[in-house]
């Protein structure tokens, strides 16, 4: 249903008077939820009775028996738990949905069929302006069609894996689940455009998203490279297939991440560590030409860094405008001032977590509650409902 003026004035935050169901597990649903109510939705996360298995993904664990895992994905909300394969869990659900403006489920396609929950047959005729948002590995048709999905297992099929690792080690999953995180965030974008369109219509309408897809459009610029060359793209680490030197080098005291993406950029750079040499190359005056001698060009700024310390050089170097930084450690990572002034690492009642990663200048986000217990909210909610 559409937000009334009277809903929107009981929260804070750019979706304050949304309402949202969230039927999700794992990460790619609850993460989009939980942006969701970064920014003010009330979001109700509906779990079935034996909890959403993200509880169980530890060590280690909070002080309510769940995983941090759990925590990471699911704050702001409240919870309840329902059996929707019986009939009285749905007879719940539909009341829940009665003042609902979002539904978020990541079942295995035909999952919400089964249980006489088809957006199209059953929940469209009745709440005609929801948003229903369905997120699975592949969808619900084609050749892959309703077979589960998994973050690694995707890297793998849509070519992740094959562009990510050294030529030693082989093809290597990414050390996060980026397609989940980003099949997050399209799910998000495609609700918040849904939420456009039912403002100027007053309809609701199904967004989907699938790892499958997401997967494939990370493959920037990889693909993009083997469509215009035929050249299937290959193993760099953590070099970049059409710049240099964008890569991780050693210098006195550790790693840093040297990312030049031009040529006044490189300039700078051979002024910074005085190598008039190396910026009168031919080998290495322009991209093109630093990309087809990087071998040698890696070998010379490797010789240069080996007598400078990370912090040193970072400074000197940032400071005259050329990309750089230390390979930073998780830890190291959150302990930057930086992070401290960008609010990126959160503590309320016992949590912590990673802060809110959009600005707005006018409605601003901000963590909610901590995330729920299994079933916390279920005589709250109960009572609300219609």
């Amino acid at each position: 249903m559409p937000n009334t003026p009277e809903r929107s004035a009981n929260g804070r935050g750019a979706l304050a008077g949304l309402r949202v169901i969230d039927l999700s597990r794992v990460l790619a649903g609850p993460l989009c939820t939980q942006m969701l109510a970064d920014h003010g939705a009330d979001v109700i996360k509906v779990e079935p009775p034996s909890g959403d298995e993200t509880r169980t993904l530890g060590p280690p664990f909070n002080d309510d028996g769940d995983a941090a895992y759990f925590t990471a994905v699911n704050r702001g909300k409240r919870g309840i738990a329902l059996n929707l394969a019986v009939p009285q869990g749905r007879e719940t659900l539909m009341r829940l949905l009665e003042e609902a403006d979002v539904l978020v489920e990541n079942f295995i396609p035909g999952t919400m069929q089964r249980w006489g929950l088809d957006f199209e047959d059953e929940l469209k005729p009745r709440f005609p302006g929801l948003i229903y948002c369905s997120i699975s590995g592949f969808g619900a048709d084609g050749p892959l069609g309703s077979l589960p999905g998994y973050d690694a297992v995707l890297q793998a099929m849509c070519g992740l894996m094959s562009i990510n690792g050294e030529p030693s080690s082989g093809p290597t999953r990414m050390g996060i689940p980026i397609v989940d995180h980003l099949t997050g965030y399209t799910a998000l974008t495609g609700i918040l455009l849904a939420l456009h369109h039912r403002d100027r219509t007053g309809l609701g309408q199904r967004v989907e998203a699938t790892l499958f897809d997401s997967a494939l459009s990370l493959l920037v610029p990889h693909a993009a490279n083997w469509m215009h060359s035929d050249q299937v793209p290959g193993l760099l680490g953590s070099a970049h297939p059409n710049i240099a030197p964008y890569d991780k080098f050693h210098c006195q005291d550790g790693l840093v991440f040297l990312g030049i993406v031009n040529d006044r950029q490189f300039a700078k750079f051979c002024a910074v560590m005085e190598l008039p040499a190396l910026a009168s190359d031919p080998r290495f005056a322009v991209n093109a030409a630093r990309l087809e001698h990087r071998d040698a060009l890696r070998q010379q700024i490797e010789a240069a860094l080996s007598g400078w310390k990370r912090e040193t050089l970072c400074s000197a170097l940032m400071h005259v405008g050329v990309p750089v930084g230390p390979v930073h450690t998780v830890p190291e990572a959150f302990a930057q001032a930086h992070a401290s002034h960008r609010a990126m690492s959160v503590s309320s009642d016992g949590y912590r977590g990673i802060g809110v990663p959009v600005r707005l200048s006018r409605t601003p986000g901000r963590p909610g509650r901590p995330p729920p217990r299994l079933d916390q909210h279920a005589q709250e909610l109960l009572g609300e409902a219609p």
